[in-house]
């Protein structure tokens, strides 16, 4: 179990007391801080009952022709909440992994969803990352060995696979969460604490969160915010709309305690849509990353930036040798010391990308993350000296670690 908080350097992440990583900055594709709130993220996968399953085997990426699969018992209306779970639950699983990592403890289990009439299987990264064995059962008590088809840590993504009889094989269909509003409500299936096929409903209570992915010292942007309650083991299990389309994929919570206290977050399918065909055919998938490291514009530093709007995001720092740096984009040169505070000033300003307004760096990583891939160009709108220029960036992949 990881938990997260954040103090006024940016985010730490602490690894089950037992080690400390601390991350500074933001970096766009990459990290986020600069906040002063103190926040625990708890990825909620929890400790099962000893299981013996056979060895497992890993691969590093699956062939297909075709992914996903739309079965005839969606439709667009509204569904209560007994149909929604009559008709999803066959398609949720239960995901037993022994960890190969002895400090973070040898078991788990979390949850997943099917996917595909092949036995691809799609849950969290961090349910079966470092795993030796990973059994998933299906709702009639069925298990099967699953092989790892592909991860991707950055989004807390992975497809696993099983070899099982088809008609254990229910997919649950991908519906669009960028149609989603705050509000509306929704439901998760999942195994707390180890009990399968429980249900519980809320609200979606907002959009465009970001949240620190595990290890990598980036963040994952576009995040779900939800009431529905989620707890430890519902890593990876669904969050459904009223027409029982999976609209999310559950993976973490705010909590002191590691239990659900009101926050859960769900990555949007909108990112599973991308990435999942991606770690189906390839194992892997390769994130854009411009590579720089800055802040919002807040009252404050635009004052002492003498600028009328609160809107941007100030480049503190490029990366040598980044995307950013090649396309000349300047980072600041002067820190001032004042009463108020210590600002670092003379960088360059980001005001829109793509000619879409920006008001804070969730907006740069979610556009990121939505409509950009390795090797597409992107136009940046800044503020430089007073005077407003469009700086043109062709995005390379993103760095394995910082």
């Amino acid at each position: 179990m990881l938990v997260y908080f954040e103090d006024s350097k940016g985010y730490r992440i602490i690894k089950s007391r037992f080690s400390l990583l601390e991350k500074s900055g933001i970096f766009i594709g990459g990290l986020i801080g600069a906040t002063i709130v103190l926040l625990t993220f708890t990825f909620v996968m929890i400790p099962p009952p000893t299981i013996s399953p056979p060895d497992l085997i890993a691969t590093n990426g699956h062939s297909v022709s075709k992914v996903g699969e739309e079965t005839p018992i969606y439709s667009s209306k509204e569904l209560s909440l007994i149909e929604i779970f009559d008709r999803t639950e066959q398609g949720v699983v239960r995901v037993n992994v022994i960890k190969s990592d002895q400090i973070f403890g040898n078991n788990g289990i979390g949850s997943g969803f099917v996917f595909d009439t092949r036995g691809h299987i799609i849950t969290n990264n961090h349910v079966i990352e470092n795993s030796e064995k990973i059994v998933v059962t299906f709702l009639d008590g069925s298990s099967f060995n699953a092989e790892i088809v592909g991860a991707d840590p950055f989004t807390d993504l992975a497809v696993i696979k099983v070899d099982a009889d088809p008609s254990l094989l229910h997919p649950l269909q991908l519906g669009d969460s960028a149609n989603l509003k705050v509000g509306m409500q929704v439901v998760a299936i999942g195994n707390p604490f180890g009990l399968s096929g429980s249900m519980t409903a809320g609200i979606v209570s907002q959009l465009g969160r970001l949240l620190p992915s595990q290890d990598t010292g980036f963040s994952i942007p576009d995040v779900i915010q939800t009431d529905a309650a989620i707890n430890p083991g519902n890593s990876g299990g669904p969050l459904l709309n009223t027409r029982g389309e999976v609209i999310g994929i559950n993976t973490a919570i705010q909590s002191v305690t590691g239990e659900f206290t009101g926050v859960g977050f769900s990555i949007p399918s909108q990112t599973v849509a991308k990435i999942v065909p991606q770690l189906i055919k390839r194992g892997e998938y390769d994130h854009p990353w411009v590579g720089i490291s800055g802040r919002d514009i807040d009252p404050d530093l635009a004052k002492v930036l003498n600028i009328r709007d609160t809107r941007g995001f100030l480049i503190v720092t490029v990366i040598e040798g980044s995307p950013a740096d090649k396309a000349g984009l300047q980072g600041t040169s002067e820190t001032l010391e004042l009463d108020s505070g210590t600002y670092q000033v003379g960088g360059d300003i980001i005001l829109s990308v793509d000619g879409k307004p920006v008001r804070e760096i969730s907006d740069i990583l979610i556009h990121l993350q939505r409509e950009k891939s390795v090797g597409d160009e992107m136009v940046l709108e800044i503020l430089r000296n007073g005077r407003t220029t469009n700086i043109v960036i062709e995005l390379e992949e993103r760095p394995n670690s910082n």
